[in-house]
């Protein structure tokens, strides 16, 4: 069986595609993405049919945020781009998705041949309705 997609959040770019005020906690924001993300982890994303491995790529204010199960949770050192960048290159010929709106990160990551879809891809989706 072959390894499942691998799927990386720009953790920054996505927050910050949101304007609910994730500036004032950016830790929080993170955490809170981090969260949303874990449904997608055996569900997938559209077109993507789970499982899926997902790492969340975070920087800055955001390092310190634990991984959770259905999520690891990758502090850059640096710029969370260049640790984007790397985690495409180590996945070699794996199949990779890069969720991230971030033009220059978007040429960057196509040009190590993996695919690029944007933010709406995890905001867009809910959890299904719990009908118990």
């Amino acid at each position: 069986m072959s390894d499942p997609l691998l799927v990386i959040v720009d953790a920054a770019n996505v927050v910050g595609s949101v304007p609910d005020g994730w500036w004032r906690d950016r830790r929080g924001a993170a955490e809170r993405l981090r969260d949303r993300l874990v449904r997608f982890a055996e569900g997938g994303l559209p077109g993507r049919p789970g499982p899926l491995e997902l790492i969340l790529v975070v920087e800055g204010a955001a390092r310190g945020v634990e991984s959770v199960p259905g999520v690891r949770v990758e502090a850059a050192p640096g710029s969370g781009d260049d640790r984007i960048v790397e985690l495409v290159a180590e996945a070699g010929d794996r199949p990779a998705l890069v969720v991230t709106a971030d033009r220059g990160l978007r040429r960057r990551v196509a040009e190590l041949g993996a695919e690029v879809t944007g933010p709406r891809t995890v905001h867009d989706r809910e959890p299904p309705a719990d009908r118990s």
